[in-house]
């Protein structure tokens, strides 16, 4: 498929996000590990999320090839800059993939003001930025944090717990990890799965059902 080379478009080409969310028919085509840390202050306040995401290769190796506009086979400096402006600018209407419920109710995030690229030795690309709740968000009874691609064609994944912190836990609360079960979610909401969802994903918000999250939950 042929890339479009303007700038607010780039990455939306590679990536799929907006222009063929259509077509991915509910069925992800690249694949990235997540790691996501809560940090809290003293008062028990949520500070920011910091995020790393880590691609596979094959994606990997589009984006490589895509911005290396010198043709030397790795991104610079200012190449990876380019990365992390055009992915910035493509997931500003998706929440930055991201979803924070508080006692239910969902929390407004600020949009990062950075993403920040980098490839490893294993040519590997890696996104890195941070995001801070628009208001006060304090731990208060269940806090849920948690990452999914509404058009269903990212599937970003934790691969274990341990890839889901949460720094300066205040004392009383507890963490679980929830990796919901695909078919007791599909169950449990079946007349929400309607054709129509199946036919555009992009269009509903059902993702998050099958999304894994992190729940902090505060007595007092």
């Amino acid at each position: 498929m042929q890339m479009k080379r303007t700038k607010p478009y780039l990455f939306a080409g590679t990536m799929m996000l907006t222009a063929l969310a259509h077509e991915a028919r509910a069925h992800p085509h690249v694949f990235a590990e997540a790691r996501l840390d809560v940090i809290v202050n003293g008062d028990g306040g949520v500070e920011a999320l910091r995020h790393v995401w880590r691609f596979d290769d094959m994606f990997s190796s589009t984006v490589l090839v895509d911005f290396d506009q010198n043709k030397d086979l790795k991104l610079d400096a200012e190449e990876l800059k380019e990365v992390g402006s055009v992915v910035h600018e493509s997931l500003a209407d998706f929440n930055y993939f991201q979803i924070v419920m508080s006692n239910g109710n969902e929390v407004e995030m600020e949009a990062p003001p950075e993403m920040m690229a980098d490839f490893t030795d294993e040519n590997q690309l890696i996104l890195l930025f941070e995001s801070k709740p628009k208001e006060e968000l304090l731990l208060k009874g269940t806090t849920s944090f948690g990452i999914y691609d509404p058009t269903f064609y990212t599937a970003l994944e934790f691969p274990d717990d341990d890839h889901l912190q949460v720094e300066n836990l205040p004392q009383g609360c507890k963490l679980a990890v929830i990796r919901p079960d695909p078919d007791e979610a599909i169950a449990q909401n079946q007349d929400m799965l309607t054709p129509d969802f199946f036919e555009d994903a992009s269009n509903n918000d059902m993702g998050k059902i099958f999304a894994t999250r992190l729940e902090v939950t505060c007595e007092g």
